[in-house]
């Protein structure tokens, strides 16, 4: 029988008939969905080609490869699978910060499509579930949401688990969000009024002190609440942060001042537990990401101070001090240089004045908390190291 089929089948048909048999061989003694080059797309266009034709059992057997791969090629599936190579793609590889927020957009999707196969993700089904956020008021969310779901679809298309992504052109349809800066003191009085304020809050010890030192250091505040003692080397003043850890996936060194170094050593205690400088309620977790927000707000600075905040702070005072090159304050909030070979001229190039920097801008928020609103006119002379 194989031969008369052989005989009066095409070329193309007997193509595709060579490979039903081979799928029903391996079927008898393996996994099928493990055969090399055999996905879902391939699955399925076997199956549109045999029906009608060849033996009935033939074809229930690709329409079983068919489920059983969707069923394995879910949207929750292919999610993880794509967040798991990105959080593992050598230099490239996104950081911890990332990727807890990529799941967490996950998360809001999966209860609806976590369960469906990537394939069948259809613009109308994702659509629904992106206006459910944006009617709650969630533009950006939303937005964030269509984003990381098209990036999903699109591995499944280039991996042979869908044919399109429908995500592409649901842009239009979403709300363009309301855009909002992180909102900031630049103000010396109001400046002075804050470090004040932060003096007397009396919350978590590990709050008060990423607080403190938020206005000291001003590096991103997911940076901050995830110091590590590791990282730290208080007797040379130097505070390393593994490229792991940064936004840009690059090693960033920043330099501590006396202030800084103090604040920090005011900690030591919980580095016989722990392995965060602030640890949470426990010692397993650095603090939440709310923390320094959430004391901000009880000291009655919603909507006039964030976490983020203190880099906006520090950068327009800075800058205005004109006491310091720009590219060192740059250098100093971590925005990375996109060519790697002047990233890395940089960060040497800059490393004593920031040193210079940092001191001086510890040594400014002592003076405005004292309430010498002098500290920051030099007329333009860098003031004595």
């Amino acid at each position: 029988m194989l031969i008369i089929a052989f005989c009066d089948a095409s070329l193309a048909s007997l193509k595709h008939l060579i490979e039903v048999l081979a799928l029903m061989f391996r079927q008898t003694v393996g996994d099928v969905a493990d055969v090399e080059g055999v996905n879902l797309t391939r699955a399925r266009q076997l199956r549109v080609d045999h029906q009608g034709e060849g033996d009935p059992s033939q074809r229930r057997k690709v329409e079983k490869l068919e489920k059983r791969l969707s069923r394995e090629n879910t949207f929750g599936a292919v999610a993880r699978e794509l967040i798991e190579k990105r959080a593992t793609d050598g230099d490239k590889a996104i950081c911890e910060t990332t990727r807890a927020k990529t799941e967490w957009l996950l998360s809001l999707l999966e209860p609806t499509l976590g369960s469906v196969p990537v394939a069948d993700v259809t613009a109308p089904l994702l659509l629904a579930v992106l206006q459910d956020i944006e009617k709650s008021g969630r533009r950006e969310t939303a937005r964030r949401l269509r984003s990381f779901a098209s990036r999903v679809i699109d591995y499944a298309v280039v991996t042979g688990r869908a044919v399109h992504n429908p995500a592409k052109s649901l842009q239009r349809a979403l709300r363009s969000p309301q855009v909002r800066n992180h909102p900031a003191i630049i103000d010396p009085r109001e400046i002075a009024d804050l470090l004040t304020a932060i003096d007397g809050y009396g919350g978590q010890a590990s709050t008060i002190a990423a607080l403190k030192l938020s206005a000291h250091l001003f590096q991103r505040p997911g940076e901050i609440r995830s110091m590590k003692w590791a990282d730290l080397d208080l007797d040379e003043g130097v505070w390393t942060i593994p490229a792991g850890e940064m936004k840009m996936r690059r090693e960033h060194r920043v330099p501590l001042s006396r202030q800084a170094i103090a604040i920090i050593r005011s900690m030591e205690e919980v580095s016989t537990y722990s392995d965060w400088v602030f640890p949470s309620w426990t010692p397993k977790k650095p603090l939440s990401e709310n923390a320094v927000n959430g004391a901000l707000k009880r000291l009655g600075y919603a909507g006039k101070m964030t976490a983020h905040g203190f880099r906006s702070t520090a950068s327009s005072l800075l800058n205005e001090s004109r006491l310091w090159s720009p590219d060192a304050i740059e250098r100093a909030l971590a925005h990375q240089d996109g060519n790697a070979v002047r990233a890395v001229y940089n960060r040497t190039a800059y490393w004593d004045e920031r040193v210079a920097m940092m001191q001086w801008w510890s040594d400014t928020l002592d003076s405005l908390r004292a309430g010498d609103f002098g500290a920051l006119k030099f007329g333009g002379q860098r003031p004595p190291n």
